[in-house]
């Protein structure tokens, strides 16, 4: 399983690269927009980005959006409905990522399931 941390390093090589570094930049500025609160919520934003994550098979992305999702407030139980989704949605390769999923919540929910950071 990519790792969170897997996916910053990677994310922060192609930002220090003078070839991708001005797309990064712009990749970071849409990221940060498309997520901020409106009429959804950032928490609810970061659920849908997790279901697209599990449903485009991106390991790193969903490692990135569970601890987004658990940062923004999203409670453990909101993940895994959101794995549910996917899995309707992607059928089986769904659960097979979706699994992946709730391995990347295991390694950053708190232990009392309650919204956080963890590390």
């Amino acid at each position: 399983m990519v790792t969170k941390k897997d996916f910053e390093q990677g994310i922060g090589e192609l930002a220090r690269q003078p070839g991708t570094k001005g797309v990064m930049r712009a990749f970071t500025a849409l990221h940060e927009a498309a997520l901020a609160d409106g009429e959804l919520s950032r928490a609810t934003k970061e659920l849908l980005a997790l279901a697209i994550s599990i449903s485009t098979q991106c390991e790193g992305c969903i490692a990135w959006h569970v601890h987004g999702a658990l940062g923004a407030g999203a409670t453990a139980a909101q993940v895994e409905e959101a794995v549910g989704v996917s899995i309707l949605m992607g059928g089986g390769p769904a659960t097979y990522y979706g699994s992946k999923a709730l391995a990347a919540l295991r390694e950053n929910a708190p232990a009392n399931g309650h919204p956080g950071t963890a590390h």
